[in-house]
């Protein structure tokens, strides 16, 4: 499959580091993860991609209102994806404070974090770089299955 043309950003001088109010996603948070996304509009994410890596959220009172986690793993890379934050819990850091705990979980596991980005978000693009991301390729990303297998519940 041949996904959209972006942006792919690098880790080169971001501070990683866990989040106390960050909580563990898993199987269990699928209901509203699905929702968040079709709220901010991530990016590709099914209800299996939860299981390709550690997803992380912050709730506010009990809602899930910002997630990110891992999804992609080329040797010695893990991707940070499906970030996002209810829109109407913007501007307050959120984000910057999720990719920063998934990165760290990358790092301790010896990983350099990439992110992939929509050329056309405005927003998007110029966050990464100024929390410590540098933009290192522009283009199409081509996604591979060997035949026969299909994707394991929705994931991609």
């Amino acid at each position: 499959m041949l996904v959209d043309p972006g942006a792919t950003v690098v880790d080169t001088a971001l501070r990683a580091e866990p989040d106390p109010d960050a909580v563990r996603l898993g199987p269990g948070d699928v209901p509203e993860m699905p929702d968040l996304v079709a709220r901010t509009e991530p990016g590709p994410f099914r209800r299996g991609t939860v299981e390709m890596g550690t997803y992380l959220g912050i709730r506010h009172r009990g809602r899930l209102i910002a997630m990110a986690g891992q999804r992609l793993r080329p040797p010695g890379w893990t991707e940070i994806s499906a970030v996002c934050t209810d829109p109407d819990h913007r501007g307050r850091g959120l984000a910057t404070r999720l990719v920063r705990a998934v990165a760290a979980g990358i790092r301790d596991r010896g990983d350099t974090p990439f992110l992939h980005a929509a050329p056309g978000n405005a927003t998007a693009i110029p966050l990464y770089e100024s929390i410590g991301f540098t933009e290192r390729l522009r283009g199409r990303t081509l996604l591979l299955r060997a035949p026969g297998t299909p994707p394991k519940d929705g994931a991609l």
